[in-house]
C-alpha cells in the first residue's frame, strides 16, 4: 500500500511537471501600458499614466509619455499599475509535495552547512510558482530550513529555465538562533533539557564564529595562496568580511534579545532578523540596534496562550511604530500567493496601507540591497509589475497580467487549467 501510494504520489508530480511545461511561453517586447493609474510606492500615484516596458527595463513613466514606435499597446484604462510583489521568506521552489521527501529540498544534512546554496536547488519548473506569480507576487526569497547554519538563502524571480536566470541579486547565510522555549505543544522536554540543549547550540554557534574569524585572519594573511579547502569557513568569510549579510531567525522575544547581544559582542556587520513573532515586546530595543526585520507569518496563531488574538497581526505595525524598518514573509511555499492578504491583516492592524505596500515592495527590496532594480515603479529599474482592477490586498480583485523583468508572463497555472477543465468539462455519455 505504502508503496502504491508513493507511485500515486510521483505521477502527480510528473503530471503536474508536464502540466507546467505545455503552459504558453512568456513574451519579451516593448510595451506600452497606456490610460492606467500607476502606484508608483516612491513618487506617489500618477493617474492616467502610462509605463513603457523594453529591453527588461522601465524606460518610461507619466502621464505625458510618448509611445515608441512599434510597441505593443495594452490599454489599462480603469486599471491598477503596481511594482511586483515581494515576499521575505518562503521555501517556493525547494518544496513541492509536502508529503513526499523526494520532493522537498530546503533541509540538507548536518548542522552547520553554509556552503549549501538554496540557489543551486531551486526547481524553475515547480508547478508552485505559476500559482505565486499570477497572484502578483513576482520575486521571494528562497531559503533553507534546519539545525543551526542550514544554509545560503537566495533572491528569485519567478520567471526563467534556470536557477542563474531567476536569481536577483541577493545571497544572505541562514542562522536559526538557539531557541530558549518549546517549539510547540509537541515539544515534551523538561525546562532543564531545553536550558541544556539552548546553551549547547549558543556553545556551538559561538565556536563557528570564532572559527570564521580565525579563518578570516589566515585568509589576509595568505591572500592569493590560499588556506585549504574547507567550504564552510568559505561560505562565513563573506559574513565575518560584511559583504554578506547574515539572516538570524528570531521569534520569541529573550531570544531576540541575546540575537541582538550576539551580533553586537561579535561585531556581525550586516545583519536581518527574520521572523521575531514577539517583535512587538522588544521593538524599542530592535530598533535601537538598528537592523531591519522580515517579520511573519502575519496570519498566525499568537505565541503565547494568554496574548490576543491579533498580536501576529498587529506585530508589524507595532514594530514599524517603534522605528524598525519592517518587510513582510508568508514563510510558505504553496501559499506564498497569499502574500497580499498577509499584509492586508498587518494594514488594518496598525501597518497601515500605504507601510503594508512598502512592507512587500521597496522595502524589502532596500533590505536586500537590490532598490535599484525593484520595489518601485521608476525608470531604470526592472521591467517587474502587475496590472490589476483594483486593491491587490482586496480578495475581490483580479490580477489581470505580470511582466517579470520584461516578460509578459502567461496567466496561467495548475490552478487556472483545473478550474477552465471543470468550467467547461464535458459531461460525457449518460449511461442508461
Amino acid at each position: 500500500m505504502k508503496r502504491k501510494i508513493q507511485y500515486i504520489l510521483a505521477l502527480a508530480v510528473l503530471i503536474s511537471m508536464t502540466v507546467q511545461a505545455q503552459q504558453p511561453k512568456g513574451k519579451y517586447a516593448t510595451f506600452a501600458l497606456t490610460h492606467a493609474t500607476i502606484q508608483t510606492v516612491t513618487k506617489g500615484i500618477i493617474q492616467d499614466g502610462t509605463v513603457i516596458l523594453s529591453q527588461g527595463k522601465i524606460t518610461a513613466v507619466g502621464a505625458n509619455v510618448s509611445i515608441p514606435a512599434g510597441a505593443e499597446v495594452v490599454d489599462c484604462k480603469g486599471k491598477w499599475i503596481y511594482p511586483g510583489l515581494i515576499d521575505g521568506g518562503t521555501t517556493l521552489g525547494l518544496s513541492e509535495v509536502g508529503s513526499d521527501s523526494r520532493t522537498q529540498d530546503f533541509n540538507e544534512v548536518g548542522d552547520v552547512i553554509p556552503q549549501m546554496k538554496a540557489l543551486t536547488a531551486v526547481n524553475p519548473n515547480s508547478a508552485l510558482i505559476p500559482v505565486t506569480r499570477i497572484s502578483g507576487v513576482t520575486t521571494v526569497i528562497a531559503a533553507p530550513e534546519g539545525d543551526l547554519v542550514p544554509g545560503t538563502a537566495a533572491l528569485i524571480n519567478l520567471y526563467g529555465y534556470t536557477p542563474d536566470q531567476m536569481y536577483a541579486g541577493f545571497e544572505g547565510v541562514v542562522l536559526n538562533f538557539p531557541n530558549t522555549g518549546r517549539k510547540g505543544f509537541f515539544d515534551r522536554r523538561t525546562d532543564e533539557d531545553i536550558k541544556k540543549a539552548a546553551e549547547k547550540a549558543m556553545t556551538r554557534i559561538n565556536s563557528v564564529w570564532e572559527m570564521a574569524v580565525q579563518y578570516y585572519k589566515l585568509d589576509s594573511a595568505t591572500k592569493s595562496k590560499g588556506v585549504g579547502y574547507y567550504p564552510e569557513m568559505e561560505a562565513l568569510l563573506p559574513v565575518v568580511k560584511g559583504e554578506r549579510t547574515l539572516m538570524i531567525e528570531a521569534n520569541a522575544s529573550k531570544d531576540i534579545q541575546a540575537a541582538l547581544k550576539w551580533v553586537k559582542d561579535h561585531k556581525v556587520k550586516k545583519v536581518i532578523l527574520t521572523g521575531v513573532a514577539e517583535g512587538w515586546r522588544v521593538a524599542d530595543e530592535i530598533a535601537k540596534a538598528n537592523i531591519p526585520v522580515v517579520a511573519g507569518p502575519v496570519q498566525e496563531l499568537p505565541t503565547r496562550d494568554y496574548d490576543r488574538y491579533d498580536k501576529p497581526y498587529a506585530n508589524p505595525g507595532l514594530l514599524k511604530k517603534a522605528g524598525v524598518k519592517v518587510a513582510l514573509r508568508t514563510a510558505q511555499a504553496s501559499n506564498v500567493r497569499n502574500l497580499p492578504y498577509h499584509a492586508a491583516f498587518a494594514a488594518a492592524y496598525g501597518l497601515g496601507k500605504e507601510e503594508a505596500l512598502r512592507a512587500v515592495t521597496i522595502v524589502p527590496a532596500e533590505i536586500f540591497g537590490v532598490s535599484d532594480k525593484l520595489g518601485s515603479i521608476e525608470v531604470g529599474k526592472n521591467a517587474t509589475v502587475l496590472v490589476s482592477d483594483g486593491d491587490p490586498f482586496e480578495t475581490k480583485t483580479n490580477i489581470l497580467q505580470v511582466y517579470i523583468d520584461g516578460w509578459q508572463v502567461p496567466m496561467v497555472s495548475r490552478q487556472t487549467l483545473l478550474y477552465d477543465e471543470f468550467l467547461h468539462r464535458d459531461p460525457g455519455v449518460t449511461k442508461n
